[in-house]
């Protein structure tokens, strides 16, 4: 069972990595990618729990991306950490998270919403503060019922407490990934608002930049959705990924263990030639390797 994308307490999660990798072993999660966001903080502490529990680990990281006046994640997997190039471009877009949050906390000010950087760095426990980790304080002092209610009232485009991004372009984000060794995902692609020619347009520069697969499967995504972005995977001869995009408890609708298995038109990224065989598998001939399933049939749901 693969999840490819999943967050912990250096960004925005409420597990810690050791928590997070358990968590997904009790799930019967095989092979896990750690994705924070705009960092890999997490990696190395997650990766000595899961060789303590047998569980395949894989780097990764959620990097922000602009993108024609909206914010685009593109999924890297498979990441050398230690990368000069991606360690850079990280810190850059880790500074500007620095002072995104400074100026999210002066916009609720201005509402009558004081103690708000305070606040929100209580629920903060990595090196970065996000819009979640606001979320959580307004949640906690009454401002709305629900985290998703909190988003709309406050955080997001046209609200008093949203802060337009200033990312990576998507030519920057994969070629940090590339430079690392590692594969490009579009994470959650139906959950951007945007036309159908424009989600074709991002598809089609991404695939032209190197980019390898689509997130087909996502905790975000309807059984309509993931058959949809299984079709354009398709289209544009990308691979599929998967992932539950887990960031706690606080979310079961976003759980590990329960994806939906991935649509039958699709290529697994976890096939692609590129995508690091098990230690395993490593002295298998190919002759073997061509007689074993490199990967279920299915993601149990």
């Amino acid at each position: 069972m693969y999840d490819l994308h999943s967050h912990s307490t250096a960004s925005d999660g409420s597990l810690t990595p050791t928590e997070l990798v358990r968590l997904a072993h009790s799930k019967g999660v095989t092979n896990l990618a750690l994705t924070d966001h705009d960092l890999i903080d997490g990696c190395s502490e997650a990766g000595i729990e899961a060789k303590k529990l047998g569980l395949n680990f894989i780097n990764g990281a959620e990097i922000s991306v602009s993108w024609s006046s909206q914010t685009i994640h593109i999924v890297g997997l498979n990441l050398d950490i230690q990368t000069p190039e991606l360690l850079s471009g990280l810190q850059r877009l880790c500074e500007f998270r620095d002072w995104r949050a400074e100026e999210i906390a002066r916009r609720l000010s201005k509402k009558r919403i004081e103690g708000a950087y305070e606040g929100a760095k209580v629920f903060a426990k990595g090196r970065i503060m996000g819009r979640t980790h606001f979320a959580r304080f307004l949640l906690e002092n009454g401002y709305a019922k629900d985290l998703k209610q909190v988003f709309k009232r406050f955080l997001v485009q046209g609200k008093p407490g949203y802060v337009p991004g200033q990312w990576a372009s998507l030519e920057e984000a994969l070629g940090w990934i590339q430079a690392a060794g590692g594969q490009a995902v579009i994470a959650h692609p139906a959950r951007y608002r945007l036309s159908a020619t424009r989600r074709r347009q991002l598809v089609g520069e991404f695939r032209e930049l190197g980019g390898l697969a689509l997130e087909v499967v996502s905790g975000s995504h309807s059984r309509d959705e993931i058959l949809h972005m299984g079709q354009i995977a398709n289209q544009f001869e990308l691979h599929a990924s998967a992932g539950s995009d887990y960031h706690g408890p606080e979310n079961p609708y976003l759980d590990m263990g329960r994806l939906s298995p991935l649509p039958e038109v699709c290529k697994p990224i976890w096939e692609h030639a590129s995508w690091p065989k098990p230690a395993s598998d490593q002295g298998q001939t190919d002759s073997e390797n061509s007689s074993l399933d490199p990967c279920p049939s299915a993601l149990t749901l």
